[in-house]
C-alpha cells in the first residue's frame, strides 16, 4: 500500500495507526443485522440500511454482504450495522462486537436503557422499576430535560399524572415509539386513564411510558456524533415533519451542521444562544448514561432536544431520548463522513436528509438517493440525501 504525506497530517506514528486499520478493516465484511430485534424492519428502512451497508463499507475500504450471512462468518472479522441498538453485553460479544469500531450503533446493558424510559424519574422510591434500573441518572440529567415522570404500572403512572398536571398539560409517550408515533396530549385524569387503557397493563409493565409536561411552538433539534475507521464527526441540527400518505405529520427529515471531531470540537464551535443550550443538554444526558450504565458504548450517536413553550408561556429547552442505531438521520450522518474521508482538509459541512410520501418526484442534482418506491406499510415514499461544503482549514 501507497501513502501519500498529506494523508497523514499527525505524523509518522498517526502514519503507522492509519496503515494498521486500513490493513484490518480490509479483512472486515460490512453487513446488516436484525437477527432477534425487534423493529425498524419495513422495506423502506431496509433497503435504506443496505445503501448505509455499501457507503460504510467504501468508508472503511472492505467488503460487504447486504444479506445477513450465517453464523460461521462471525468467527471471521465483522462490522455490523443493526437494525436496534443490540442488549446485552453477553449478546454482543457472541456477535463479534466488543467496542464501538465493531458496529454502527450502539450496546446497551439492558433493554430500557435504550428507550425513552431513562430520560425521567420514577414518581417514588416504591414505584415499579425493571432490574438494573439506576435512579442517579434522572439526578444527573434533571436540568437538561423536560418536567416528566417514567412509570412501569398504571397506578405509577396515574400518580405521576397527578403531579404533573399542577404544571399543564402533559404528553404521554410510549417509550417503544419513533417520530412522535402514538405520542397524545392530556389535560385530565380521565383523559390520560383512557390513553394508559390504549397501551394495556402488558406493555406498561415490560416497557414502560412516559409522561411529560407539553410544549407548544416547539423546535426540534438533533445533537449526535457518528465515528467510523477512525474518523469522529459531530453535528447538530434541526428537523422537519411532513404529512405521511394517511395525512398525520411525522418525521421528514434533518438538516445538519456537522464538524470533524468530538462533542468538544462542536460545543466550541456553536454560538452562545438556545443551540448551545441543546448541545450542553445532550452532552451532560451523554455523560451521564456513561456513569450510571458501565457497559454501553456506541459509534451513532443522537440526542433529540425540544425548545418551545410551556403551559405558562416560558421558554424551554430539554433532552427528549437518545438513539444508538441506524435512524432518520443516517444518511446525512454518512455523507457527512464520506466527504471528511475524501478530504482531509475538510472541517465542516452541511448534510441534509429528505423524506417525502406521496407520488415520486425527482430529486436535486447531486443528491444521493436511498429509497423511491412504495413501501407496504408506509405507502409511496422517496429519500434522498445532499450535501454542501462548508468551509476548510486555511
Amino acid at each position: 500500500m501507497t501513502s501519500h504525506p498529506s494523508e497523514f497530517p499527525l505524523g509518522l506514528e498517526a502514519a503507522h495507526s492509519a496503515l494498521a486499520m486500513r490493513r484490518r478493516e480490509a479483512q472486515e465484511t460490512v453487513m446488516p443485522f436484525t437477527r432477534g430485534l425487534r423493529g425498524h424492519a419495513s422495506t423502506h428502512e431496509q433497503i435504506t440500511r443496505e445503501e448505509l451497508v455499501r457507503r460504510l463499507a467504501e468508508i472503511k475500504g472492505c467488503a460487504y454482504s447486504t444479506d445477513e450471512l450465517p453464523q460461521p462468518i462471525w468467527q471471521g472479522r465483522t462490522y455490523l450495522v443493526p437494525s436496534d441498538t443490540l442488549v446485552g453485553m453477553a449478546t454482543a460479544h457472541a456477535l463479534g462486537v466488543h467496542g464501538q469500531d465493531d458496529l454502527f450503533g450502539g450496546v446497551v446493558p439492558q433493554a430500557f436503557i435504550a428507550t425513552k424510559a431513562i430520560t425521567h424519574p420514577l414518581v417514588s422510591f416504591e414505584a415499579a422499576a425493571p432490574e438494573g434500573w439506576n435512579p442517579e441518572f434522572s439526578r444527573l440529567v434533571k436540568r437538561s430535560v423536560l418536567p416528566g415522570y417514567t412509570a412501569f404500572s398504571r397506578a405509577d403512572a396515574l400518580r405521576a399524572g397527578e403531579a404533573l398536571f399542577a404544571l399543564g398539560p402533559l404528553r404521554v409517550k410510549p417509550v417503544g415509539e419513533t417520530g412522535g408515533r402514538g405520542q397524545t396530549v392530556v389535560t385530565t385524569m380521565e383523559a390520560l386513564a383512557n390513553s394508559l387503557n390504549s397501551l394495556g397493563d402488558s406493555l406498561l409493565e415490560r416497557d414502560g411510558v412516559v409522561l411529560e409536561h407539553n410544549l407548544t411552538e416547539v423546535e426540534t433539534l438533533s445533537i449526535g456524533q457518528v465515528r467510523v475507521a477512525g474518523l469522529q464527526a459531530s453535528y447538530y441540527g434541526s428537523q422537519r415533519l411532513t404529512p405521511d400518505n394517511s395525512g398525520a405529520l411525522v418525521y421528514g427529515g434533518s438538516d445538519l451542521t456537522v464538524v470533524r471531531g468530538d462533542f468538544n470540537a462542536l460545543l466550541a464551535s456553536t454560538p452562545s444562544g438556545p443551540l448551545h443550550d441543546a448541545v450542553t443538554q445532550a452532552l451532560a444526558y451523554d455523560e451521564a448514561v456513561r456513569t450510571c450504565y458501565p457497559g454501553f458504548f456506541a459509534s451513532r450517536i443522537n440526542y433529540d432536544v425540544a425548545q418551545g413553550l410551556n403551559a405558562a408561556g416560558q421558554w424551554c429547552s430539554g433532552v427528549l431520548e437518545q438513539s444508538w442505531r441506524v435512524g432518520g438521520a443516517s444518511g446525512a450522518e454518512v455523507a457527512a463522513l464520506e466527504a471528511f474521508h475524501q478530504d482531509p482538509g475538510l472541517r465542516r459541512v452541511r448534510a441534509s436528509c429528505v423524506e417525502k410520501f406521496g407520488a415520486p418526484q425527482p430529486i436535486p442534482v447531486g443528491a444521493t438517493l436511498y429509497y423511491q418506491g412504495v413501501d407496504p406499510e408506509a405507502g409511496p415514499l422517496t429519500k434522498y440525501t445532499t450535501l454542501e461544503i462548508h468551509d476548510h482549514t486555511a
